[in-house]
């Protein structure tokens, strides 16, 4: 039996919101490990003077839950 935590993560991409996604993805795994499975929660983008400055993806990632 295994126990999973759930956390929200947002990643920023000046290029797209598959490449925020996947910083959010790369980054988390750095601190997180055991990760399970991210979905994506909502997709925007960050303007500034009517362009695009960013696009962003907030996703719900799941880790596999070690206790003490």
């Amino acid at each position: 039996m295994s126990v999973y935590k759930i956390i929200e993560v947002v990643g920023t991409s000046t290029e797209s919101w598959e490449k925020a996604a996947q910083q959010a993805i790369e980054t988390t795994s750095k601190s997180l490990h055991d990760l399970r499975i991210a979905e994506v929660e909502k997709l925007d983008i960050q303007m500034e003077d009517g362009k695009v400055k960013a696009y962003r993806a907030k996703l719900k990632v799941s880790f596999k839950y070690h206790g003490d």
